[in-house]
């Protein structure tokens, strides 16, 4: 089996799951590849014991059969940058702080990986949301112009508020006059759309999720439409551009692009065990239940 490791950070707060990562995979002898950024911060512990037969990459090809990512959810979202269209399964390593996406926990570590190598798991797939502009942006996301959790449209460098005019399908259906407007996949609900009054979706649901972010008509709620739908944004305001973000990464965008926001052509599969389920997890982070009187 070939296996990538990535993580963003390396601090003492996760020095002890990858240190036991790390044996758990020269145990099973793997052939085991580490994202070569996070490599760098690896070897610069000496108690971290890094096997000589660890190789390093810089971008993934269809060899590899799985991607741990080592975090929280954010590394998983940065994670699927690498992955693209591949299809290569993610597993996400819990090191963060809520972790709905990744959910093994260190305690489990260890029996994870004896399932995950035995093929005891199924895979959950994950719709992504593509970003386009009219006429095109040269400089928007040409690397990566996808979103796992979430496309937000926000204010940039002023209090006023900006005007998103919105169409479904080519089809007007109301123009936003608010700090910006999010729209999010199923396994973005559980984000920022849901800090902004948004619902919590199924990750296999067919939809996507337009929640307007502190709106000045206060008769404009969280809107679910179907995952086929096209959706295309006008942005005006007092400035002359605003900002687009795709999972946090950040773009300036003139108010002369037309913006078209779509579902993509592939998935993410997230690998998911079979003790762990979405609905455990949201009772588990989001205290479902957790009432003095039960």
């Amino acid at each position: 089996m070939k296996i990538a490791i990535y993580g963003q950070f390396y601090s003492n707060r996760s020095e002890q799951t990858i240190a036991k990562l790390l044996n758990l995979l020269d145990r099973a002898d793997l052939n085991v590849h580490i994202e070569h950024q996070f490599h760098e911060l690896l070897i610069k512990d000496p108690k971290l014991s890094i096997s000589d037969h660890f190789k390093t990459f810089n971008e993934l090809d269809a060899s590899f059969d799985l991607f741990v990512s080592i975090g929280g959810d954010g590394t998983i979202l940065r994670a699927a940058t690498f992955v693209k269209d591949l299809a290569i399964p993610i597993v996400g390593i819990n090191t963060g702080r809520l972790g709905f996406l990744a959910t093994v926990q260190i305690e489990n570590l260890e029996k994870a990986f004896d399932d995950i190598l035995n093929g005891h798991y199924k895979i959950s797939e994950r719709s992504l949301l593509e970003f386009e502009t009219n006429p095109s942006h040269p400089n928007a996301f040409e690397d990566f112009n996808f979103a796992l959790n979430d496309i937000a449209i926000s204010r940039n460098n002023t209090t006023s508020m900006i005007t998103v005019e919105t169409k479904l399908n080519g089809e007007y259906l109301t123009s936003y006059w608010a700090d910006g407007l999010i729209i999010s996949t199923p396994t973005g609900s559980t984000g920022y759309s849901l800090s902004c009054g948004g619902p919590v979706i199924m990750p296999e649901a067919d939809s996507f999720i337009l929640t307007p972010i502190a709106p000045h008509n206060l008769s404009a709620r969280p809107l679910v439409i179907p995952g086929s739908t096209e959706i295309t944004l006008k942005v005006s305001g007092r400035e002359e551009d605003y900002l687009v973000s795709l999972d946090s990464r950040l773009a300036t965008i003139e108010n002369s692009y037309t913006l078209i926001i779509k579902k993509a052509p592939f998935c993410i599969k997230l690998i998911e065990l079979h003790d762990v389920s979405f609905l455990d997890t949201l009772r588990k982070k989001l205290l479902w239940g957790e009432d003095k009187r039960n």
